[in-house]
Order: C-alpha cells, then structure tokens, then sequence
C-alpha cells in the first residue's frame, strides 16, 4: 500500500508524514518503510554538513506506522485517532541518514479498552537502527 491508503488511515501529511509505503499487515503486526530523502527539512539543521536523522522523527515514524496498524482495529471509532501518550525504552544503535531507507516493524502488543501498547524496531540497511516501546489512546480526530 502507499501514500493515498496511508493517508486514508492517518491524518498526518506532508512533511510530516513519514511512512512512504506498508510492506506487510498481518493480525497485530505491520511492517512499514521511509525513505529519507536529502531535502527533508530536518537536515536542514541537524548536523549540517553531517545530516542525521533525529530519534524523534525515527519515534514519529515509528508510531505512524503504529497508527496505520490500530486503524484497522478502530472500526466503529469514527472521528477519533490514535494519539501517542508515552515512550519507553528508546534505544537508538545505528545512525539513519539522507538517503538512507527504514524498515518498521511495529506489534501491538496488548490493547486494554482504549489504551494500546505496541513495540517498534527499526532497521536501516538490515541493522538495527532503534527500538522502542509506546502507548496510545484514542483522542477526537483534528
């Protein structure tokens, strides 16, 4: 799937978006990729003349990809998103570049009533690149 069928999941657009593609969905699970391009604006100002990805932005996306999962789980919730509501155990191992593409694997791992808990991991040229646990709840859409 791409941009439009991501875009009908999530609310997030350009240049925030950043989930290019889903590779894969099955039951809990979905697997996901960004490219990063050289003139994402980030790079603009982390390290110039060594750009690098933020781990925020390896975070966002990582629970953009998250989003894009729990939509299929939210039939009968309209009008209401996913919104991020903790971040635990960030671990960042390689460093993302322009250029660079990541793959995202993101499993819920546990849903209680409106409260999802799901874990990211994040490659980048098949090595491990981050990882991360989050939680989330369902907030009225923007």
């Amino acid at each position: 799937m791409t941009s439009p069928d991501i875009q009908a999941a999530i609310p997030h657009r350009p240049p925030m978006l950043l989930v290019d593609e889903i590779v894969s969905r099955e039951g809990n699970r979905i697997v996901c990729r960004k490219s990063f391009r050289a003139d994402e604006f980030f790079f603009q100002g982390h390290y110039p003349g060594t750009p690098l990805v933020p781990g925020a932005i390896l975070c966002e996306a990582a629970m953009q990809a998250g989003a894009v999962l729990l939509a299929e789980f939210l039939e009968g919730a309209a009008g209401r998103v996913p919104v991020a509501t903790r971040i635990r155990d960030a671990r960042f191992r390689k460093m993302v570049r322009p250029g660079d593409t990541i793959e995202i694997e993101v499993t819920l791992d546990e849903r209680l009533g409106e409260a999802f808990f799901l874990t990211a991991r994040i490659q980048s040229a098949g090595a491990a690149a981050a990882r991360l646990q989050f939680a989330c709840t369902l907030a009225p859409a923007p």
